[in-house]
């Protein structure tokens, strides 16, 4: 998900009416306090470095609240941001620039946390062939924002969620019998879909590869099993390292040849990017 495709955009103008609905609910009581007509100018700086992310997001903001605000972006998604530098600035009506600030920063500082965050992990691991994922560990309702914010960053995506690709873990072996059973199960029930498996330990590597996983999940392996694993049926089958992962582990990670390295923490450990729109005449 490198860009918006019209399910996100779908997504993104549906986020956008929900967030005002819940900000402004029957009216902004404090922008009425300006003259109807009065229009300002507008800048939004990051006060520290961050990657920027979240453009679609604010312009969708200032179209729903009337489309009376002019954008100039000087900086666009993927950009990394100098702290106290102005990277979009707001001309029009002041109404609608004041009404929609705190929704539009919410959306950006969020995003570009997300993306920034994606950016460190990438960068570690951007000379080796190793690819960073994302998980399912989203804020409700951001899936997809954040999950393009992940590949804003640098990373990629993993399954977006439960309907286009198998993730098979301990609990779905349990209730299927084996790994066999739940391998054969999940190719009749979607024939074509990504069948990745979870596996604790090295004999359950084998099961899985002997019964048809593409996509081998090593949950809390050791470096030596992983390297064994991946040595073992290389070419058979795509390894994914998971488990806790900090920035610290990933050289030693991709070192045991695995694909990817699934790290929950690019989407749920969010903080937000310190924003701040500054109006001057």
């Amino acid at each position: 998900m490198t860009h918006l495709d019209s399910q996100l955009i779908e997504h993104m103008q549906t986020q956008v009416k929900f967030a005002l609905t819940e900000d402004v609910g029957t009216g902004d009581i404090t922008a009425q306090l300006i003259p109807e007509d009065n229009t300002i100018t507008a800048s939004i700086i990051s006060r520290e470095a961050a990657i920027l992310c979240g453009q679609a997001w604010l312009e969708e903001v200032f179209l729903q609240l009337g489309n009376n605000v002019s954008i100039t972006w000087h900086q666009n998604d993927g950009d990394l941001l100098e702290a106290n530098k102005p990277f979009v600035t707001l001309s029009g009506n002041a109404r609608s620039i004041l009404t929609g600030e705190r929704t539009a920063l919410n959306f950006i500082q969020t995003l570009s946390y997300t993306a920034t965050v994606a950016n460190e992990y990438s960068k570690v691991v951007a000379h080796t062939n190793l690819s960073i994922l994302d998980t399912r560990k989203t804020l409700p309702g951001l899936r997809l924002a954040q999950k393009y914010a992940v590949t804003v960053g640098g990373g990629k995506n993993h399954r977006i969620g439960l309907y286009d690709a198998f993730l098979i873990k301990e609990n779905h072996i349990m209730a299927a019998g084996s790994i066999q059973n739940a391998i054969a199960m999940a190719k009749k029930i979607a024939p074509g879909k990504t069948i990745e498996i979870e596996t604790e330990n090295l004999d359950e590597v084998e099961e899985a590869v002997t019964a048809g996983a593409d996509i081998i999940m090593l949950d809390n392996f050791t470096y030596a099993d992983m390297s064994k694993a991946v040595t073992t049926f290389k070419g058979r089958v795509k390894f994914e390292a998971s488990g806790n992962m900090t920035k610290e582990q990933l050289l030693e990670v991709a070192d045991t040849g695995v694909d990817f390295i699934s790290i929950g923490a690019l989407t749920k450990h969010i903080q937000a990017v310190d924003l701040s729109l500054r109006a001057h005449k």
